[in-house]
């Protein structure tokens, strides 16, 4: 990016799997931005100022220039029109649909039964909705399985290189980790943690993204 370009900022909150993979994307891309880490328990997502960037009061928000874009996976797209090399999206057709694909299933499939294991268990209330946790954590198996068998013959989601695909689906899978390696999750006996044990192919395609140039400074700082 040069000299003339406007800068590139990020509004995020630490923890945040929305918030994350664009920051992934970001450091994948090697663009250099500028970071504004928001506290939510102090309510800095519902200032006027902010406010006036996303209506929403959600994170991430991008602002380039003049262009302001919310919702990460809206981000991702912008970013890689904006900035092409290092592709996200791929270069022909064919990569697009593949990709888009692969987002579109985690969304919709794997991600919510993700979400309705780990949010529980993160907000301390596995005692009250221990059995809606059960109940999600045997579709998060299931779908688990499926993903195991996608990585037949290639080592990223949606074929042989990173793309926008990998960035979406991982900040999950940490979040979903951390939940399920609480001692509160012990008791119940979920069978996610450690992940190597049972879906050995997913927690390899996990330390590829971790060995991705810039990674260590995406991860929630609260985290380390």
């Amino acid at each position: 990016m040069s000299s003339a370009e406007p800068k590139i900022e990020v509004f995020w909150v630490s923890g945040s799997p929305f918030s994350w993979r664009v920051l992934l994307a970001l450091e994948a891309k090697r663009l250099p931005y500028q970071s504004n880490l928001l506290q939510a328990s102090k309510g800095d997502n519902k200032t006027p100022g902010y406010l006036a960037l996303n209506p929403r009061g959600r994170v991430p928000t991008l602002r380039h220039g003049d262009v302001v874009i919310y919702e990460s996976l809206a981000i991702l797209a912008y970013l890689d029109r904006t900035f092409p090399d290092v592709p996200l999206f791929g270069r022909t057709a064919q990569e697009t649909g593949r990709i888009w694909q692969a987002i579109s299933e985690f969304t919709s499939y794997t991600s919510p039964p993700m979400t309705n294991v780990a949010r529980p268990l993160l907000f301390g209330k596995q005692g009250e909705e221990e059995a809606a946790i059960r109940s999600a954590a045997a579709v998060v198996h299931d779908e688990f399985a499926q993903m195991e068998k996608t990585f037949d013959g290639k080592t990223w989601l949606a074929g042989d290189a990173m793309t926008a695909a990998d960035l979406a689906a991982y900040p999950m899978f940490q979040l979903l980790l951390r939940a399920a390696a609480k001692d509160e999750a012990k008791p119940l006996d979920l069978g996610l943690a450690p992940l190597d044990e049972r879906y050995p192919r997913l927690a390899a395609w996990m330390g590829g993204v971790e060995k991705l140039p810039g990674y260590a400074r995406t991860r929630p700082p609260h985290w380390n």
